[in-house]
C-alpha cells in the first residue's frame, strides 16, 4: 500500500478534474470504478474509486481517491492498494507507487 496525503488550496472542483485526468490520460487500462459525492453546508467530499493494470507487476492495482473540503479547507487522500502476488506478505508493489506518483504530481501543484 502507498499513501499521500496533504492540505491543499485553489479550487474544489478544479482540483477533483486535475486527478481525473492525470489518471485516465496516464494509462490506458485506467477505469473510475465508482464515485461518490457528499455535501453538507459547505461542507464537500468526493470519494473516486480507480483501478488500472499494471505492466511492470503483471497485474491490477487499485488507487482511492478522497477529497474534503470544509470551513475553506481541501484535504485530499490518496491511497493505493492490491497489485501483490504472494499470499502472506506483500511483494511486489512496484504497480501501487507508480499510480500513487501519478496523482502526487498533480496535487503537489495545489499543496500549501
Amino acid at each position: 500500500m502507498a499513501k499521500y496525503e496533504a492540505k491543499l488550496r485553489g479550487s474544489f472542483t478544479e482540483i477533483l478534474d486535475a486527478v481525473d485526468s492525470a489518471i485516465m490520460n496516464n494509462s490506458s487500462s485506467a477505469s473510475l470504478e465508482d464515485s461518490s459525492d457528499f455535501y453538507a453546508g459547505d461542507t464537500r467530499c468526493a470519494v473516486r474509486v480507480y483501478e488500472r493494470y499494471s505492466y511492470t507487476g503483471s497485474n491490477r492495482v487499485s488507487l482511492n481517491f478522497t477529497l474534503l473540503e470544509t470551513d475553506r479547507q481541501i484535504f485530499a487522500s490518496v491511497i493505493t492498494s492490491g497489485g501483490s502476488q504472494a499470499m502472506f506478505l506483500k511483494i511486489n508493489t512496484l504497480g501501487e507507487k507508480s499510480f500513487l506518483d501519478s496523482v502526487t504530481s498533480t496535487l503537489n501543484n495545489y499543496r500549501i
